[in-house]
This record gives structure tokens, sequence and C-alpha cells, in this order.
């Protein structure tokens, strides 16, 4: 059996257990094994088949969306694989891998000044908007307002969690950016059980978090920055703010001690976790969402102290000690 296309190989991404220092089962859900890279490809596939269904995206169209990365990659995956040209913009804060990939891919991409409110005229979302008006047969997904975001994990992540876990799960914690993931997929677990606790993990110093006020914070992915239908806040038992030291922090620990290298939304999401960790119990089966890989922020050195330049090692033959 073989994907006829790479979007067939969308989801069906591993549960692997974590060993922390509780009774409770806590699995991490691999996003970033996703042939784009993260969880992005499931909501934006499922946006762009219900544009092309509802006649919004027609053959030889342009799609263009604004996209802190992941979201861009996955319809640049997607634009390539069925044949539309793709326009991302993106924020300056965008890692570098990130915009090398949209790229390599084939996409367009627009960097735009980072803006600390979305509707700023030179954010990335409003230059989105008026590339959008200026562009003949164009489609924009429309991310952070488009509820199709949020069914598309309703209708992809939140039955695959379930089936996985045999319907034993009973905590769920995802990123809260859009708020697609962890109301869309907690939603659809609530539904299959009302007892389901679904945790967002929000940036501190974010729009939603300091109450209007919100700060430069260095974690992707993650942050509510604005007001959106996206996000059902009726789904979610409570937000986790977490700032950027103790998400930094904990992607070191995953990567050194779990073997694991994921993203910094991914680091955000275990250490929100870690504060709810003593309200967990034996029976308690956790899923946490790893969105996307580290190896998307490699050039911003959150993973070790050393400098970009690659020093020579010597020659094991001239240590005449090691010490492992």
């Amino acid at each position: 059996m073989f994907a006829k296309t790479i979007l067939e190989a969308i989801g069906n991404t591993p549960l692997v257990k974590l060993n922390l220092p509780t009774e409770a089962t806590v699995l991490a859900k691999l996003e970033y094994l996703n042939p784009g890279g993260s969880m992005k490809d499931r909501s934006a596939l499922y946006m762009i088949e219900q544009a092309e269904k509802k006649g919004l995206l027609k053959p030889g169209g342009t799609i263009i969306d604004a996209s802190s990365g992941n979201h861009g990659i996955a319809l640049a995956m997607i634009g390539a694989s069925k044949g539309y040209k793709v326009i991302i913009t993106v924020s300056k804060k965008c890692s570098k891998e990130k915009y090398q990939t949209l790229r390599a891919y084939g996409a367009e991409v627009v960097v735009c000044p980072s803006t600390d409110f979305i509707e700023h005229p030179d954010s990335y979302h409003s230059q989105a908007l008026a590339l959008l008006k200026a562009t003949p047969n164009s489609f924009m997904p429309n991310q952070y307002f488009n509820i199709e975001n949020a069914n598309g994990h309703y209708a992809l992540l939140g039955p695959e969690i379930w089936r996985q876990t045999n319907g034993t799960v009973t905590h769920f914690f995802a990123g809260t950016g859009t708020g697609g993931t962890v109301s869309g997929a907690g939603r659809y677990l609530k539904d299959q059980n009302p007892a389901v606790k679904v945790y967002g993990i929000d940036a501190a110093t974010s729009f939603h978090a300091t109450g209007g006020n919100p700060q430069p914070y260095k974690i992707e992915g993650i942050g509510i920055d604005f007001d959106s239908d996206v996000i059902d806040y009726t789904t979610i038992t409570e937000l986790v703010n977490v700032g950027d030291p103790e998400a930094l922090a904990m992607l070191k620990t995953l990567a050194h001690e779990h073997g694991l290298l994921v993203g910094p939304s991914s680091g955000a999401v275990a250490a929100g976790l870690i504060q709810k960790l003593p309200t967990l119990k034996k029976d308690d089966v956790v899923v946490i969402i790893f969105g996307d890989s580290g190896r998307a922020y490699l050039s911003k050195n959150f993973y070790s102290q050393e400098e970009d330049d690659i020093q020579i090692s010597p020659r094991i033959t001239d240590i005449k000690e090691r010490t492992v």
C-alpha cells in the first residue's frame, strides 16, 4: 500500500510515551513527522479542499496567506502538489530555516516587519490581505479567522488521537496561536468524553495573557494576539501561560534527555504540562502536541550555547585522555 500523492501521507503520526516524574501516562503526539514538517499540514489541506469544493479556489489560482512559517510551508507543499502558485507573508521573526523551506517549495515569500497588533497595516496579515486584493484568481485560507482551521483538526487530528489511545485519553495539551488545534481536536475529544480536560498553552506576554498589552516573545507558533472565532474558549478547560525562559529551557531537556528535537511551541507545551504535573493521577492518559521540529530553528541557537562558526575538532588519535 502506498500514498498516491504526498498529501495522502498527511496524518497517522506516532504517539510516544514520555518518562516524566508522574504516575500518569504522558504521550507526545509527534506532529513534526507529517510530510510538511508540522501539524499545520492537516488544517491547511482541509481548508484548501473545502475551498475547492466551494469553488473559492479554482485551477490555476494563487494561494495567499500570512503565516509564522509552518502553515505557509504546508500551503507551499500543497500548492506544489496541486499546481497552485503560493505567496506567503511572514513576520521578520520567522526563522531562517522556515523562510528557506518556503522558497525551496517554490513559494514567493514576503517578509514583513514585526508588529504588536495584527491589524497594523504593516503586519504580515494586513500585507496578505493587500496581496489578495491585488491578485486575480487568488484565495486566502486566512488561518487566523477561518473556522475551517479548527474544523480540520476536529475532522483529522481529534479522531486520530481518540483511536490511538483506544478512547482512554483524559487530558489534552496543545499550543494556542490561531486556536485551531486546541479548539478542533479538543472539541472532538470532549464530544467523545465530556470529562476530557483541554489545556491551551499561551505565551505569557501575548495579547490575551497581558489583557491587551502584548510584549515581544521569542516563541513561534503560539500566542493569542487577537480575537478570533477560530478559538473556542468553551472547549478549553484552562489556558496555561508559559514564558520564553521555561519554554526554551525545555527544548534542551527534551533533546538532551529524551531524544526529541522539537520546536519552541512544543517546548512551551511541555513546560505547560510540567506546571500541571502535580494534578495528574495514576490512571490519567495525557496527550501533548509536539507541533514541529527543532530543525526549523537551529540558526536561533536555542539548543546550545555554541557559536555558528564550526571549529574543526582535534583528531581522536591526538587526544591522550577523553572523558565521556
